[in-house]
């Protein structure tokens, strides 16, 4: 398949355009099958962060019990380290009789600067994937697996997880790395990234409910995949490092996977409303929690003196 047109997201200061990010696209119906792009949905790249509900439902697999929802909804989470995150992950580990000194996530501050102000230094609760660790951990231990390597790619929480990728993806991993919290993470085209979360809505079923359920959770004040959940209640989404961004529309049965060639925040957030829009889901009139990520402004001495917007559109494929 020849590659088409990127999305394009642009950078606009004082009238002059400052940068500029492409963006490949791939959306995939409720068969797995390629219906819609742009650029190339063939791109590879690790799933990072939007492989957490699949890591959440290979815990509920293998035999994981949540104490409630809300602990189901921060195992999928790229948290901000707010209050609420902490307490709901303390919730997990009390549950499963898990201290909290066995997170093997690295120690961060929060994400936000009035959280950050709260502590006094980093810890492993606070990193951003401390809420998937706490769920991994409970889960090696109603299994009886060893707790203090369930980071490794070896070991059977890890295993799970490959098997469960790969299943959804109906492909074999393209790659394996380590993510930046220290466990597996799988590459795949867009196209097969796609495919993971469309078939999420059947099989994760229960991973997508929390996950809408209560968006807050699963990343926080001012983060894209909260404010589209609150907006969109159709919509589930999970954004991953290095621009990635996937999701399905559950009421369309139709899932989406992009990724910004140079990996930025900013581009990929502005696209994922755009997808959205040209999917349908978002009106002419965005919702006022979407308006900061559909066209974030470009601010010159506290004042606003541009925007980013994203232009292209998507293809049929």
């Amino acid at each position: 398949m020849s590659s088409g047109e990127p999305l394009v997201v642009e950078v606009e200061r004082s009238g002059l355009i400052e940068s500029t990010h492409l963006v490949d696209v791939a959306v995939t119906r409720a068969d797995g099958e390629l219906v819609a792009r742009a650029g190339e949905p063939g791109t590879v790249a690790y799933l990072r962060s939007s492989a957490k509900p699949v890591q959440a439902l290979a815990c509920i697999e293998n035999g994981w019990r949540a104490p409630g929802q809300e602990q189901v909804a921060i195992a999928c989470a790229s948290h901000n380290g707010e209050p609420r995150h902490v307490e709901t992950i303390r919730a997990t580990l009390s549950s499963a009789g898990i201290p909290e000194d066995a997170l093997r996530c690295p120690a961060a501050w929060p994400f936000l600067p009035e959280s950050a102000a709260a502590v006094d230094r980093p810890t492993p609760i606070l990193h951003n994937c401390s809420g998937k660790h706490a769920a991994m951990l409970a889960t090696a231990k109603v299994n009886g697996w060893t707790l203090e390597d369930y980071r490794a790619a070896e070991h059977p929480m890890q295993r799970a997880v490959a098997a469960l990728v790969e299943r959804l993806a109906g492909a074999r991993v393209r790659h394996t790395g380590v993510d930046g919290c220290g466990v597996p993470t799988f590459a795949f085209s867009l196209t097969e990234s796609a495919r993971i979360f469309v078939r999420l809505a059947d099989d994760g079923r229960e991973v997508l409910d929390a996950m809408a359920g209560d968006p807050f959770l699963v990343a926080g004040t001012g983060r894209l995949c909260t404010a589209v959940m609150t907006a969109l209640p159709g919509v589930v989404i999970k954004i991953g490092a290095e621009g990635l961004s996937c999701g399905v529309l559950r009421d369309q049965n139709l899932a989406f996977a992009l990724k910004s060639r140079d990996g930025t925040q900013r581009a990929r957030d502005v696209a994922t409303v755009t997808v959205l829009e040209a999917l349908g889901s978002v009106s002419d009139d965005v919702p006022d929690v979407l308006a900061p990520h559909a066209a974030p402004k470009v601010l010159g001495g506290g004042e606003q003196v541009g925007s980013v917007r994203c232009t292209g559109a998507l293809k049929r494929a």
